[in-house]
């Protein structure tokens, strides 16, 4: 019998035993029924991922925002324990494999599915050999880094497409090779590619070295990469600190740019350029402040408020009735495009919005239990 009927029968067993001598004074009080108050953090996620199975396109294929989409897909099983059955059989139809270019063999475009196939691996159906194609094309890589090349993240966004694969996988296999050639391509895009993405002084990315913009889609992509390769990596990884420093340093520049509404602007030291909300870099962005809130690496006092306002601008206005998540700017937009529009939708923009769910559901006392 379950133990909440269990204990209401004993209380009216007790209650009845003792109704001769009870008085009206000395009786318990009524309990007060609980009412369950519910998650509409995990409502909106699984809102947001079965619209897309239904709605979306171009499903099948392992590109960079498909892989987006399935590692947001499986944070909805992460965070609520309810799946659509669809990631699984994606990857199995793919053979977990990573889309190949000669010309560009190591393109961080192509790896981004592996986080989903880690995924998989490690929460889900763990076969090993699921894994060799992305094992395969990353050792490739680090003997290619070995030999000196040195130029394969030169935009902002390989942070999150490529690097926490790396991280991962390299700690899996203890792989001490794997973890030396990521910390080799980090610093390159950080301090060397084009005079360096990362701009010490404003804390931020910029998507290339011909981009003078700080936008936010490229620094969510930066900012949440990060966040995953400090979640991979032990606390006793000498690499960990310069990755945990360059992240604690964008937080405080990405505090003070988030706009009055909750989100961030496609460009995020301009306000009045394209001015208007962006769902894809404001997903991101508050993926990386509720997981650093969440593992103690930002204070949460200042940065709760921060993630939450904007959780809560994506739900309620980028999010439809229909579970359209609107406001994604389209993957080769600039910072002084036009804004997008409440229609304008993509899988990657919806991947980002369910890995952000995932932290902000731990971070709310309605979501657990």
């Amino acid at each position: 019998m379950h133990a909440k009927v269990t204990g209401v029968i004993a209380l009216l067993t007790f209650v009845t035993a003792g109704s001769a001598r009870a008085t009206p004074a000395d009786a318990a009080p009524a309990a007060t029924p609980s009412v369950a108050v519910p998650c509409t953090v995990t409502d909106a996620m699984i809102s947001a991922a079965n619209y897309w199975v239904a709605n979306g396109t171009d499903l099948t294929s392992t590109s960079w925002q498909n892989g987006s989409f399935y590692t947001g897909n499986l944070s909805v099983v992460l965070a609520t324990g309810q799946s659509n059955h669809r990631t699984l059989p994606w990857a199995q139809a793919n053979g977990y494999a990573l889309a190949t270019d000669p010309n560009r063999p190591f393109f961080p475009d192509f790896q981004a599915v592996g986080e989903a196939y880690l995924d998989l691996h490690v929460f889900f159906h763990p076969e090993p050999e699921n894994l060799i194609p992305l094992r395969n094309q990353l050792t490739a890589e680090v003997a290619s880094v070995q030999g000196g090349a040195r130029r394969y993240w030169s935009y902002a966004e390989a942070l999150n497409r490529s690097m926490p694969s790396f991280a991962r996988l390299g700690v899996m296999d203890q792989n001490e090779a794997m973890l030396e050639a990521m910390q080799t391509l980090f610093h390159h895009a950080e301090r060397v590619e084009g005079g360096g993405l990362f701009n010490e002084i404003v804390g931020l990315w910029r998507h290339d070295a011909r981009t003078p913009e700080f936008s936010s889609r490229a620094n969510g992509e930066a900012f949440s990469g990060l966040a995953k390769v400090l979640d991979a990596l032990p606390s006793t990884d000498h690499r960990r600190a310069e990755y945990l420093r360059v992240f604690q340093k964008m937080a405080v520049t990405i505090r003070w740019t988030q706009r009055r509404d909750g989100f961030w602007n496609s460009d995020l030291l301009d306000p009045w350029n394209a001015p208007g909300p962006e769902s894809a870099g404001t997903s991101l962005l508050t993926y990386g402040l509720a997981w650093g809130i969440a593992h103690g690496v930002l204070n949460a006092t200042e940065y709760t408020p921060i993630a939450t306002k904007a959780w809560e601008a994506l739900a309620t206005k980028a999010l439809q009735p229909s579970g359209l998540l609107g406001y994604v700017q389209n993957p080769d937009a600039k910072p002084h495009d036009p804004p997008p529009k409440a229609t304008d939708t993509a899988a990657y923009g919806i991947g980002g919005f369910l890995q952000a769910g995932r932290w902000i559901a731990s971070l709310t006392p309605a979501c657990q239990g």
